[in-house]
């Protein structure tokens, strides 16, 4: 990670100059009046604010190379009590100063554009090499942050920048979402998931041994070349995968999107999550294929499941547009909000297709996911007054062969 180039932060803290100020006050009064306790008083003061200053500066430019990193948990989750962990920290503090490590930067609920000021603030104990710092957001969407370190006093007169400030963009996934189980009919057929390995035919028609093969389909010729135990497949038993066709409509208000529209999206999300991790333990062979706002992704396994859901933390809403389902007879499934306008006729496009949904709105029900905007500056995020702003959001009528409801809403 590439530091930021220093920025200037002022060395006195408000306290510090208040301090100061009131001292000095003191002292020309008394100087005026001959107070000779007002004196005494006002001058150990400036004096114990001078050492102070004259250390610390000393001090914080012996740390000024001091290499810290902070790293966040991977992956990083909304509203579950994220810590970062700060790492660099073995270096000798003076007596009467504290190191304090520092985030500053800026969240992006649900990838939006409009952004919330984030701040977090640890002190490091003496003697620790590493240190904990809270961090935790109440939705997914992406933060774009800086750390750094600061030499503090324990009155709380100075701050003195030490150290190399480190940059970090973390991705923040949805919190967990769950719903009914699922009992779906995928598209099946006799695709060939194997990859051709080398450019040898008999290897392309043979697999790696695994516990339960019959021992006469072993191919010891081919075993003994590679060190491995190969086993003959014939091609008229290749493994049979199932496909899953998913929409995940990211489409509504793409410029200045309310946090009320936000959540409901991040609603979404968690949703899709959900739907992809559950039918993959039912059955590992299902492959997704999946479409959003300008981007596909083709989904067969765990790994791509984790790349897939940091990928979608990130996506916001995009403008309305037309878009056209692939051509097939299998069923689909599609993730959207009451915010995109243009969902009826999409389905309505997609017929005599079976089609399943699964719509976040708001609205009243027993099962419903709330949103406190209190939450934000809790956490140390301080949204953007346009994400405060109510927007009106029109319930969606729409029909499908199976429609799961997502209730969702923001409350102070």
């Amino acid at each position: 990670m590439a530091a930021n180039r220093p920025r200037f932060r002022p060395v006195f803290t408000p306290v510090g100059i208040a301090v100061l100020v009131i001292a000095l006050v003191i002292l020309v009064r008394s100087l005026l009046s001959r107070n000779s306790y007002e004196i005494l008083l006002s001058s150990f003061t400036l004096l114990l604010m001078l050492f102070l200053a004259v250390f610390g500066i000393w001090k914080s430019k012996k740390l000024k190379l001091m290499e810290t990193l902070w790293k966040t948990p991977f992956p990083m989750t909304a509203n579950t009590g994220e810590e970062a962990e700060v790492s660099g920290l073995d270096t000798r503090i003076p007596l009467f100063f504290r190191l304090h490590f520092f985030i500053r930067g800026r969240f992006f609920p649900s990838g939006s554009g409009l952004p919330c000021r984030v701040s977090a603030e640890t002190s490091v104990p003496r003697g620790e090499k590493t240190a904990k710092l809270p961090l935790d957001f109440p939705i997914s969407g992406v933060f774009q942050g800086e750390g750094f370190c600061r030499l503090s006093d324990i009155f709380g007169f100075y701050s003195f920048s030490c150290g190399i400030p480190q940059s970090r963009t973390v991705n923040i996934r949805s919190a967990p979402c769950f719903g009914k189980e699922l009992l779906i009919n995928a598209q099946s057929g006799a695709e060939d998931r194997r990859n051709k390995i080398s450019s040898d035919e008999e290897r392309y028609y043979m697999r790696e041994y695994t516990p339960g093969d019959r021992f006469r389909d072993i191919n010891w010729k081919s075993s003994e070349k590679i060190d491995s135990l190969i086993t003959r497949i014939s091609p008229d038993n290749q493994e049979k995968v199932s496909r899953i066709e998913v929409y995940f409509r990211n489409y509504g208000p793409a410029d200045g999107a309310s946090l009320e529209a936000l959540w409901l999206l991040d609603r979404a999300k968690a949703r899709l999550s959900y739907f992809l991790r559950s039918l993959k333990e039912q059955q590992s062979s299902y492959i997704f294929s999946v479409r959003a706002a300008f981007g596909a992704w083709e989904i067969e396994d765990e790994e791509d499941i984790d790349a897939f859901l940091e990928e979608l933390a990130a996506l916001s809403f995009s403008p309305p547009r037309n878009e056209t389902a692939a051509a097939g007879a299998g069923e689909i499934f599609i993730f959207s909000t009451s915010c995109d306008a243009g969902l009826p006729g999409f389905i309505l496009s997609l017929s005599p297709r079976p089609v399943s949904l699964f719509l976040a709105q708001g609205g009243k029900a027993a099962e419903l996911e709330t949103l406190r905007i209190r939450d934000f500056p809790a956490k140390g995020c301080i949204p953007s007054t346009r994400l405060l702003a109510r927007s009106k959001i029109k319930r969606l009528g729409v029909q499908a062969n199976r429609v799961e409801m997502l209730y969702a809403e923001t409350k102070i």
